[in-house]
């Protein structure tokens, strides 16, 4: 009989209560390079919710590694280790302290050293050129392997996993991409990962997991790692080792190893069935990419590929995963958008998720416990904000009515061409809401008197009506049709002609417009001020790729410039730096400019909560926040002040 995601595993002697792995992956939650009762926290939260294992956050086996400001240092760790398992423990969750050095693909910002490496090749992403580590670095590097062994010990963490994946200095040795060394650590290149397994487990003992992070395949086709040689280095390593956990991505694939929506959930299964096969049992083997969907999972155990899936995405969108899994509820759904779980990143955002904004936050952030005293709540509009305000107020107790002036839910997200991803959120919400008893009215416009009445009768009032399209900044004749990213849908025939996408923004929108519409076959082109299309997708990992699909797809990208007006010669561009200008057809323009604020019936209550785009349109992530925070607040202001008050007002459109 095959496992269930939900059946427990034993490793090393010990038992994990599930086999869903949380992975390790930057949280910026730390004080200096210490693990912060904030990691205590996300790591209980999601043991408590269900995962049978919680790998830390990597941190750093020597001095010489800083990758981020607050990556974590191994020998920092202990008192931070031990809270996290006291937290963990008590779930039935097995921790495993996250170890590894990034070498050359590090950052010598922090550090302000020199970086390490097997050999004297620059990185192709900071393009620094590291030192070539000589055998006393390299003793050096597998003596930090055992203290961080020791120091985990120290705070009986259940185990450590080793991090050679794409970042990871081990399988740079591991690969001709960075090792070209002529000495035993060239011509041998498992050398250093055998001397590391053996510190490691001369520190742990018997009794304490050994896990492997291990880059499978790097994704070029010339030199690197391939599955095949893969195979051979997870068939060589298998004995030492407790569990061995499939990764894909390198030097020249970062985006292979978490990447977004535009690769397919679970890409590395084929992957991981390869490598399973090749260890012949001898280890238990993690699934790991992209793995968001239960049935994936549950397929992926099912059908022989892994003993163990890592669903570490899915478990910042929903800490309770495993525990929805086992009643058969449905857990809120991971988009892969990558929008807020990727920190690395200058400004040191904090790790969240677009559609569980308390996700990096449980130390602040209120629950969702239903509410002592229960009132009628009335949420005018169905975007995200609005059914996310209507989920708590509901899940608080309240009587709900959502009134929708469209025929649809789903706000601007419902609205948004190519990034049909994002409607499971939306459709997520509103089917809690619907499990919660809340009515939807569609085609309904609330009014001012009403408005007025319910607050005559004592109403609490919240507001998040949404936005609205802002005037075009260039003057526009001739028969050109202008139209709005929100006007598309995807069932429309786009009209004929060249169609011009202008993206002041730089965000996903613009590029999924110009790619919906060159999938329809349209001449299509792209304006933006900026130097590359689609700038701010640098942190979400997609920047490269996007630009590439633009590439394939025939879009035309006009770079470094603005639009001077349009007429019936075509669109008038000019260059910011030479002021230049040249003559585009243009036929449609769409606008994916900022959105202005829907405040309508917000203006003649200037003491009014705002939640969401009527406050200032911006991303998912906001809406979703507020809609929360809003009836949180709403509701503890009903019961703190207003309990003889029956009904509380959420309004969105």
């Amino acid at each position: 009989m095959s496992a269930q995601l939900t059946d427990p595993i034993t490793l090393a002697g010990r038992h994990a209560r599930s086999r869903v792995l949380l992975g390790p992956h930057p949280t910026n939650l730390g004080v200096g390079r210490t693990l912060s009762p904030r990691h205590v926290a996300y790591y209980e939260r999601r043991a408590r919710g269900g995962a049978g294992i919680v790998v830390t956050e990597v941190a750093s086996v020597h001095a010489s590694d800083w990758p981020y400001e607050r990556a974590p240092l191994a020998t920092d760790c202990v008192a931070g280790w031990r809270d996290v398992v006291a937290a963990c423990r008590p779930h039935g969750t097995l921790v495993l302290a996250g170890l590894g050095h990034t070498g050359l693909q590090g950052s010598s910002a922090y550090s302000q050293s020199v970086l390490w490496g097997p050999s004297g090749i620059a990185d192709v992403i900071s393009r620094e050129m590291p030192m070539q580590m000589e055998r006393a670095e390299i003793d050096g590097l597998v003596e930090g392997f055992r203290a961080g062994a020791a120091a985990a010990v120290a705070a009986d963490v259940d185990g450590v996993e080793l991090d050679a994946g794409p970042r990871a200095l081990l399988r740079q040795f591991l690969s001709d991409l960075t090792n070209v060394r002529e000495d035993e650590y060239g011509t041998d290149p498992l050398r250093l990962m055998r001397e590391v397994l053996t510190a490691v487990r001369e520190e742990l003992g018997p009794g304490r997991v050994l896990s492997l992070r291990l880059s499978c395949d790097e994704e070029t086709s010339w030199a690197g790692i391939t599955p095949s040689i893969a195979a051979g280095h997870a068939r060589a390593l298998a004995g030492a080792l407790d569990l061995l956990v499939v990764v894909r991505g390198g030097p020249l694939s970062p985006n292979a190893y978490r990447p977004d929506f535009h690769r397919p959930p679970a890409f590395n299964t084929e992957l991981c069935r390869r490598i399973r096969t090749a260890v012949a049992g001898a280890v238990p083997v993690v699934l790991q990419g992209s793995v968001v969907d239960p049935a994936d999972a549950r397929r992926a155990l099912g059908d022989g590929v892994a003993d163990v899936v890592e669903m570490t995405r899915a478990q910042i969108a929903d800490p309770d995963l495993v525990v929805k899994i086992r009643r058969g509820a449905v857990p809120r759904p991971c988009v892969l958008c990558n929008q807020t779980c990727q920190v690395l990143d200058p400004r040191n955002p904090v790790v969240t998720c677009v559609g569980n904004p308390t996700a990096g936050h449980e130390t602040v952030d209120p629950t969702e416990d239903a509410a002592a005293a229960a009132g009628t709540a009335l949420v005018v509009g169905g975007g995200p904000a609005g059914l996310e305000a209507a989920r708590v107020l509901a899940l608080r107790g309240h009587r709900v009515t959502v009134a929708e002036t469209s025929a649809r839910l789903g706000g601007m997200v419902r609205a948004a061409v190519g990034a049909p991803h994002l409607r499971a959120l939306t459709d997520w919400l509103e089917n809690e809401c619907r499990g919660l008893g809340v009515e939807f009215r569609l085609g309904a416009t609330v009014s001012e008197a009403e408005l007025d009445a319910a607050e005559r009768d004592g109403v609490t009032a919240i507001l998040a009506t949404g936005s609205t399209s802002r005037p075009l900044p260039f003057p526009v004749g001739g028969r050109v049709r202008c139209l709005g990213a929100a006007d598309l849908r995807d069932g429309d025939v786009p009209a004929e002609g060249p169609h011009v996408v202008f993206d002041p923004v730089g965000g996903p929108v613009g590029v999924a417009v110009a790619e919906w519409l060159a999938a329809r076959g349209r001449d299509v082109s792209i304006v933006t001020q900026d130097s590359v299309a689609g700038s701010r997708l640098g942190m979400t990992g997609d920047l490269a790729d996007a630009n590439t699909r633009l590439q394939r797809a025939g879009v035309t990208r006009h770079l470094d410039s603005r639009i001077v007006s349009i007429d019936g010669d075509g669109m008038r561009l000019r260059n910011r730096y030479t002021d230049e200008e040249s003559v585009v057809p243009c036929a449609v323009l769409i606008d994916c400019s900022p959105r202005l604020p829907e405040d309508t019936l917000g203006s003649t209550r200037p003491d009014a909560v705002r939640a969401g785009d009527c406050v200032a349109p911006r991303t998912l992530l906001e809406a979703v926040r507020e809609g929360r925070t809003e009836a949180l607040a709403a509701t503890a202001h009903l019961r703190s002040e207003f309990d003889h008050h029956p009904f509380t007002l959420v309004t969105e459109r």
